[in-house]
C-alpha cells in the first residue's frame, strides 16, 4: 500500500519536474557547457589543429601545417563556414576576423606551393608565431579561454596565465561593481523596509490592509513601465528637476543629472526590489505580539534597549530572507541599470545580455553567467549555514 502511494505521489509530481528539467536544467547545462566546450575550430580544422598538436611553439610551423591550413581554409570557404569560423578566431586574437576571410579570398584565386611563403604573401600575420598560437588555442575543443577572459586572464605562448592588457581588464571590476551596488540597494531597502514594514505590521487591521496593497501595487504594473516611469521623473527636463527649479532650489541652467549614472541606478532598483524587502518583514513582524515590547517596559527597560534586546532578535529571519531576496535579485538585473544607469550605472548583467545578443559570444556570456551563478549560490549556502533556511520567511 505505501509503494502504491509513493507511485501515485511520483507520477502526480513528474510533470513539474519534466517541466523544471526542461525550462530550467537543460538552458542551464547549456550554458555551463559553453562555457568550456566549444569544438567550433576543431571541426572546421581537424587536420591543422592536430598538426598544431605537435608543433612545440618555438619557431614557426613547418611547411605541413601551411599546407594543411590553406587546404583547409579552401574547403571552409567551399562549405560556408569560414565566416563562422573567422569570427571564433576574433575573440581569441583581435583582427584575425579579416586575416582568415582575406586569406580565404586570395586562395580561392590564387596561390601554390611552398605555403610557409605563400600564406605569409597573402597576409603578413601568418608570419607571426602569436597568431598560431591563438590559432592552437583556439582548436581546443575544452577550453578554460572564457573563464579566463571573464577573470581578465589570458594564456601566453607558454600556457602559462597572465593577466589581459590594461585596456582589456573589465570584468573584474565590473563583478566588484555589481557586488557592491546590490549591497548598497540591499541595505537601502532594509533602511526603508524595516520601518515600513514595523508601520504596517503594527497598524490597526484596516489601515495595515490598506498600507500592504500599496506595497503590492508595483507588482501590478509592468518592470518596463515602472523603469520608463523613473525616466520621466529623472531627466534634466523632467519632473523632480521642474519642481526644484520652481521651489527655487535649483537654477534653470543648473539642473541635476540623476540620469544615466549610478544615481538614477540606485533610485530604480531600490524602488523596484522595496517590496521583496517589505513582505518578509511584514510576515516575520505580524507574528511578534506588542505585549513583548510592553513587559519589557513594564520591567525597566527603555524603548530602544526593549527594541534591540526583544524585537529585532525576533525580526532576523525576515531581515535575513528580505536581504537575501534583494541581494540575489539585484545581482542579476540588467533591464533597470540598462535604461536609467546609461554608460556608467551598468552592471555585469547588462554585458551578459550584451554578448547574448549583440556580439554573439555566448562562450563569454556562459563563462560571466556562471560565475554570476556561483556567487549567488554560495551566498545561498551561507545564509543556510549562518541562520538556516528552515527559519526563512516570504510571506504570511
Amino acid at each position: 500500500m505505501m509503494g502504491k502511494s509513493r507511485t501515485q505521489a511520483l507520477l502526480l509530481a513528474l510533470p513539474l519536474v519534466a517541466f523544471i528539467g526542461i525550462t530550467f536544467v537543460a538552458p542551464l547545462g547549456s550554458m555551463v557547457l559553453r562555457s568550456f566546450h566549444d569544438p567550433l575550430v576543431a571541426e572546421i580544422l581537424p587536420k591543422t589543429v592536430a598538426a598544431l598538436g605537435e608543433w612545440d611553439g618555438g619557431a614557426l610551423p613547418p611547411e605541413g601545417v601551411y599546407a594543411l591550413l590553406a587546404e583547409e581554409l579552401k574547403q571552409a570557404r567551399a562549405d560556408r563556414t569560414i565566416g563562422r569560423l573567422a569570427t571564433r578566431l576574433n575573440r581569441q586574437a583581435s583582427g584575425l576576423r579579416s586575416v582568415v576571410s582575406g586569406t580565404g579570398r586570395r586562395l580561392a584565386r590564387q596561390g601554390a606551393p611552398p605555403w610557409a611563403e605563400a600564406l605569409p604573401r597573402m597576409n603578413k600575420a601568418w608570419g607571426d608565431p602569436e597568431v598560431w598560437h591563438a590559432l592552437a588555442q583556439a582548436g581546443r575543443r575544452v577550453t578554460p579561454t572564457y573563464y579566463l577572459n571573464a577573470l581578465d586572464l589570458r594564456m601566453d605562448a607558454d600556457r602559462g596565465v597572465t593577466q589581459q592588457p590594461e585596456a582589456k581588464r573589465i570584468y573584474r571590476a565590473l563583478f566588484v561593481k555589481t557586488i557592491g551596488v546590490s549591497l548598497a540597494i540591499t541595505l537601502l531597502c532594509l533602511g526603508i523596509g524595516y520601518p515600513l514594514a514595523w508601520f504596517i505590521a503594527h497598524s490597526p487591521p484596516r489601515r495595515g490592509r490598506l498600507l500592504l496593497v500599496l506595497v503590492l501595487l508595483p507588482f501590478w504594473t509592468s518592470l518596463l513601465v515602472r523603469t520608463t516611469s523613473w525616466i520621466v521623473l529623472l531627466q534634466q527636463q523632467g519632473v523632480l528637476n521642474s519642481l526644484l527649479t520652481w521651489a527655487g532650489i535649483v537654477a534653470d541652467d543648473q539642473r541635476l543629472t540623476l540620469m544615466h549614472n549610478m544615481t538614477g541606478t540606485f533610485v530604480a532598483m531600490t524602488h523596484v526590489l522595496l517590496p521583496f524587502m517589505v513582505l518578509p518583514l511584514y510576515s516575520v513582524m505580524s507574528g511578534i505580539q506588542p505585549v513583548q515590547m510592553q513587559a519589557a517596559s513594564s520591567l525597566g527597560a527603555r524603548w530602544p534597549r526593549a527594541f534591540r534586546r526583544v524585537y529585532l532578535p525576533q525580526s532576523m529571519p525576515g531581515v535575513g530572507a528580505g536581504c537575501l531576496l534583494v541581494f540575489i535579485l539585484a545581482m542579476g538585473y540588467y533591464i533597470t541599470p540598462a535604461l536609467v544607469g546609461g554608460q556608467s550605472g551598468q552592471l555585469i548583467s547588462n554585458f551578459i545580455a550584451y554578448h547574448m545578443q549583440t556580439s554573439l559570444n555566448w562562450g563569454l556570456a556562459a563563462a560571466l553567467g556562471s560565475i554570476l551563478f556561483v556567487a549567488v549560490l554560495m551566498l545561498f549556502l551561507l545564509y543556510d549555514r549562518v541562520l538556516g533556511l528552515d527559519r526563512m520567511r516570504l510571506g504570511s
